[in-house]
């Protein structure tokens, strides 16, 4: 705005005009024809909302929500944005839900959060209709009904909400509330990915790496992945490393592989821990390291990675960058074998028949070989399913174990060669 306009505004504003007053705040908070100044945005927004200016009183009311030229004041916020609704002012009645859903300067109510919602998205307020499908495909402050999530998200997405259109595509993606379809999800993802979304562009690279509504496209994918991972997004920031480990959409690249593995580790993305534990282990990309291995296993373990579990069972057992402990050993391998982990029920089979860690015992061992080969049979490891049935019978035969459950060894045996 020239200057002599700026001159213009501000004596009407001065002269206690409160849309010069509303305007001229609105010009300092977003640096428009004058430099950004929040302290001097909150003084001409209060002067207008002493007046009764709705808007100024909203604007007052996220100043102060924010601590945007006020120390941030949840009460103070919520006291402004109630005396804008009370003049129905439609995004003070949105924001007043805010409010309510996060228990900011009101006991938390998802009850009245959907009331200020609804008020705000009937009138066609994008951010009410957004949170107002939030607020449904979660089941807060109503029933759950994807339905309705769906439909308050649409039109948000159709007034160019990025979280709606990202939540829109993950409806779509996933079947809720409208029949599974991967274009649409696409489509939706797309739209609020192109507007910086970092979570539309994550899920739009998942769907490019995994030829979901479009074809399969590992350039794309890392394209869309990068973008969301230099945003900070710890699941894209795996990924990416992930793509460089395997070298899909670029070249193999181990170093660049552990850089992203380390910022999706570090935000504790249990994956991105295991993994970087993994090239520890293996030197790929870092000198070998097996403490360092074992500190990521043992991040991801803590979070119930059942893959870490065990590779932290088998450092312990092994004495891998810890001193050899088969207590400790027996314990992350029954944590991963209780999630199904053939492997690490194997082991745990061969701890019981050998007494390492635990008291030994047939029963046990053949119990847990017997659930190891049924796992290694639905990975397609016939192989090793085989061998299973071989260690239960050598409980008796080599070990000289009493093994009342033998039997087991022969209904492996039918699972892994089944009668037509």
């Amino acid at each position: 705005m020239p200057t002599e306009k700026v001159k213009q505004l501000r004596l009407a504003a001065e002269q206690g005009d409160a849309g010069a007053q509303l305007d001229l705040g609105w010009m300092y908070a977003n640096g428009e024809g004058v430099p950004e100044n929040d302290a001097e945005a909150v003084k001409w927004y209060r002067l207008a909302a002493e007046q009764g200016y709705a808007k100024a009183q909203s604007n007052l009311g996220v100043m102060y929500a924010n601590g945007r030229g006020v120390p941030e004041n949840d009460a103070e916020a919520v006291k402004w944005y109630r005396l804008a609704v009370e003049q129905g002012h439609v995004r003070a009645q949105s924001n007043l839900g805010v409010m309510y859903a996060n228990g900011r300067g009101v006991p938390e109510n998802d009850a009245e959060a959907v009331k200020w919602f609804r008020l705000a998205a009937e009138q066609g307020d994008a951010g009410a209709q957004y949170n107002l499908g939030v607020m449904y495909a979660n089941g807060e402050g109503v029933p759950e009904n994807d339905a309705e999530a769906v439909k308050w998200y649409r039109l948000a997405a159709e007034q160019g909400h990025a979280g709606a259109q990202s939540n829109l595509g993950v409806m779509y993606d996933n079947g809720r509330g409208v029949p599974e379809n991967d274009a649409e999800a696409v489509k939706w993802y797309r739209l609020a990915a192109e507007q910086g979304l970092a979570r539309a562009q994550y899920n739009l690279g998942w769907m490019y790496a995994n030829g979901r509504g479009v074809p399969k496209n590992y350039a794309e994918a890392m394209k869309w992945f990068r973008l969301a991972a230099e945003q900070g997004l710890a699941s894209a920031q795996f990924n990416l490393g992930l793509m460089y480990d395997n070298g899909e959409g670029v070249p193999e690249n181990d170093a660049e592989a552990v850089k992203w593995y380390r910022l999706a580790a570090e935000q504790g993305n249990a994956s991105a821990q295991y993994n970087l534990g993994v090239m520890y282990a293996n030197g790929k990309g870092v000198p070998e390291n097996d403490a360092e291995a074992m500190k990521w296993y043992r991040l991801a373990a803590e979070q119930g990675d059942a893959r870490a579990q065990f590779n932290l069972g088998f450092m312990y057992a092994n004495g891998k960058g810890v001193p050899e402990n088969d207590a400790e050993a027996v314990k992350w391998y029954r944590l991963a074998a209780e999630q199904g982990h053939a492997g690490a029920q194997s082991n745990l089979g061969f701890m019981y028949a050998n007494g390492k860690g635990v008291l030994r015992s047939g029963a046990a061992a053949a119990d847990w070989y017997y659930k190891a080969g049924l796992a290694y049979l639905k990975l397609g490891q016939k192989e090793d399913a085989l061998r299973c049935v071989e260690r239960i019978r050598n409980l008796e035969a080599v070990l000289d174990l009493t093994v009342p459950n033998m039997f087991l060894a022969d209904q492996l045996l039918r699972a892994v060669y089944p009668k037509n």
